[in-house]
């Protein structure tokens, strides 16, 4: 239905083009907006019977008298969506309104159309926030969130996958970045929205981990683009009352990777996450300075590519673009300060989590 400030805004932009008082009336015939202010709120006979019809009427000095409230002119019936929504009047004599009459009713219908469209996609978009708000709340999911997710059309099938998209700063286009991110997926698939001023989240239905990985590979370039992201991506969930788990995991992927990640996997901060989450930043300090003890940063740094190598001398050496000997004595050398054997596999561990809580 029209609003009275969709109504004054046809008048207003359509009557700077054209030089005759223009009516906007609703589905009963009040008029809800005219250039004549006195004539607002007033039931027009003629528009009501065009709602009834849906049929175009030329009021003349001849019929007038038929119509109560009227002045001669035109009254057609606008739509949206094959839907009789109002219907707009100009005032003038029909001879001279037969050749402008057609082309008021279409520019009134499509102003109708863009205003009614983004106010639809507007609802969409915040009712597509509610519901996530909900189910991540952790509450038990009551009979509403299922009939506003059924509402949008939304798949219930499981697994269902939570990402949360971080960018390095507030954009403009938001709004342009979400759209082109539904793009990607198949429709009613996902719900996309705004978690927080500069994080988009998305939840996904359907999606198993081999093909969500082939998509991020093909997401992440795009996003890029626009802005520096981060992706967490939380573990699945079996059912609609785990999502708020999904989510958990999700933001913890962002909170505990390293700031210059771009994907990150609970998965592989997971550990990092239940130690600082469990443990005082005093104790964890500690620890670390006592393992990782008189380590200078290459040492460090060589260390960690060395673990991330999965103890590989020859990949870890490529990666650091040193010789395979360079790698032995620097091994030899943390070994000898820290007293902790990096080719042991019980002091690894130790080498391995002291180096996670040093490097937060």
């Amino acid at each position: 239905m029209l609003t009275k400030q969709l109504a004054d805004e046809i008048v207003e932009q359509t009557m700077i083009r054209l030089n005759h008082n223009l009516n906007v009336m609703d589905t009963n015939g009040m008029i809800l907006a005219s250039g004549e202010e006195i004539r607002i709120n007033k039931i027009h006979e003629g528009a009501a019977y065009v709602a009834k019809t849906e049929e175009v009427l030329w009021i003349t000095e001849e019929n007038i008298a038929e119509w109560h409230g009227t002045k001669p002119g035109v009254n057609m019936p606008i739509h949206f969506q094959q839907q009789l929504v109002g219907v707009i009047g100009i005032t003038g004599n029909p001879t001279d309104l037969r050749e402008i009459a057609t082309l008021v009713q279409l520019t009134t219908e499509m102003m109708v159309h863009q205003s009614l469209i983004s106010s639809r996609a507007e609802w969409k978009r915040k009712l597509k926030e509610l519901i996530f708000e909900e189910l991540v709340s952790g509450e038990p999911l009551s009979l509403i969130v299922k009939e506003r997710l059924s509402l949008l059309e939304f798949s219930t099938i499981s697994p269902f996958s939570t990402l949360l998209i971080e960018f390095e700063n507030f954009l403009p286009s938001s709004q342009r970045i979400i759209e082109k991110l539904e793009d990607q997926f198949e429709k009613n698939t996902v719900l996309i929205g705004h978690s927080q001023l500069n994080e988009v989240f998305i939840l996904i239905s359907g999606m198993t981990e081999a093909n969500l990985k082939k998509k991020l590979s093909t997401l992440l370039p795009t996003l890029k683009k626009d802005s520096f992201v981060r992706i967490g991506i939380g573990y699945s969930a079996r059912s609609l009352d785990e999502i708020h788990y999904s989510y958990t995991t999700a933001k913890n992927a962002l909170q505990f990777a390293q700031p210059t990640q771009h994907l990150i996997y609970f998965e592989d901060v997971e550990l990092l996450a239940l130690l600082k989450r469990n443990t005082s930043s005093t104790e964890t300090t500690r620890f670390s300075n006592r393992v990782l003890n008189g380590l200078n940063e290459q040492l460090k740094h060589s260390l960690s590519v060395y673990f991330s190598s999965n103890q590989n001398n020859t990949i870890a050496a490529s990666t650091l673009e040193i010789h395979r000997h360079t790698l032995t004595y620097r091994l030899r050398k943390i070994e000898e300060i820290s007293g902790y054997n990096p080719s042991n596999f019980h002091e690894a561990v130790l080498l391995k989590i002291a180096l996670l809580l040093d490097e937060k």
